[in-house]
């Protein structure tokens, strides 16, 4: 059995291989891209992009959107769901950001430490290591590794995390796994993956370009084999 990190790297290489070199989408400042995470929670991309480009349309600024009626942030962005949820959240942290830091610049998160960075970021209700790593990922080029459900079911069924490791004990765990250049390009293509392939309830192992390197096919026989 190959240690983790060779067939981690060796999953990323073949992965570059068949879907190439991704591109999410044009990096955004920090703060855009923490309030448009906190709308992806528990919708799509679609719904979460439109939900961003209306509360973005309605308010010129972050400013704006921190001090606005509740209600008419929580209109804007009902197309991503949640709105009665996700307007106050995303109003309270805007409000908690510049209580501390007197704007709503995130850009000073790129000097720190990961783990300081993550740290300062997940403090706030609503950002949890997901968001954390995402932002810190994609708009300030820290080195974190965002684990969302695709990431956590295919991470566990190539058999890269332990079986009952929470998703949260993921986003360490995968970072030690894979090396840190790989990060971004392994995230995308690791949820293209999940969505194209290794579904949630009926993978279509005989097309997956990495079965080879895969310990879903033979946990699913033990479990024949014991039941």
């Amino acid at each position: 059995m190959k240690n983790l990190q060779t067939r981690a790297l060796e999953i990323h290489k073949t992965l570059l291989h068949v879907f190439g070199e991704p591109i999410w989408r044009n990096p955004l400042p920090a703060i855009d891209e923490l309030v448009s995470t906190i709308l992806s929670q528990n919708t799509n991309d679609v719904n979460r992009d439109r939900a961003f480009e209306a509360l973005r349309a309605k308010f010129p600024t972050w400013e704006a959107v921190r001090d606005a009626r509740e209600k008419d942030v929580v209109d804007a962005i009902k197309p991503a769901g949640l709105a009665n949820q996700k307007g106050p959240r995303i109003q309270k942290v805007l409000h908690e950001i510049t209580k501390e830091r007197g704007s709503l610049n995130l850009d000073f998160l790129a000097d720190l430490p990961l783990e300081e960075a993550r740290a300062w970021l997940t403090k706030f209700n609503g950002v949890g290591p997901k968001t954390a790593a995402i932002v810190l990922c994609f708009s300030l080029g820290i080195p974190a590794f965002p684990v969302d459900t695709h990431v956590y079911r295919v991470s566990g069924r190539l058999g890269l995390r332990p079986e009952k490791m929470t998703i949260e004990q993921a986003h360490p765990h995968l970072e030690s796994v894979f090396p840190p250049e790989t990060y971004y390009a392994a995230h995308l293509n690791i949820i293209r993956l999940g969505r194209e392939v290794c579904n949630a309830r009926k993978p279509l192992c005989p097309h997956c370009p990495v079965k080879h390197l895969c310990d879903f096919k033979e946990k699913t026989k033990q479990r024949l084999v014991n039941s």
